[in-house]
């Protein structure tokens, strides 16, 4: 149960953040909510990774889809050689996904040393 709500969370709060602040309050946001909603490691990483990986991949794929994958198929040519937007869309939630999750791990090992 911790862990859906951490997930669900972090990836409101994420979103209502980027609606007002730079790319990086999704880092603030993770480190917060693992450090509130108390979990093991592990727990809380997967919970920061995975709730920015999907929030992130659906926001690109939305952008995406309404521009119909123009740039995104350009900028997968240049940088893998292969012309699929999906390629962008997986890199772009794999970043936000890793932010997210190291986030969540700083603010569970905080947690744990501070009590």
């Amino acid at each position: 149960m911790k862990f859906f709500a951490a997930f669900i969370l972090t990836a409101f709060l994420s979103y209502v953040g980027g609606l007002y602040a730079d790319w990086w309050i999704i880092a603030v946001v993770a480190f917060l909510v693992s450090a509130i909603i108390p979990q093991k490691p592990f727990f809380a990483f997967l919970a920061g990774f995975f709730s920015l990986f999907l929030l992130w991949t659906l926001m690109a794929s939305y952008m995406d889809v309404k521009n119909k994958h123009l740039l995104s198929t350009k900028i997968a040519e240049v940088l893998f050689k292969a012309p699929s937007h999906w390629l962008i869309m997986m890199a772009t939630g794999l970043v936000a996904g890793l932010v997210g999750g190291f986030a969540a791990l700083t603010g569970s090992f905080i947690r744990k040393k501070a009590s």
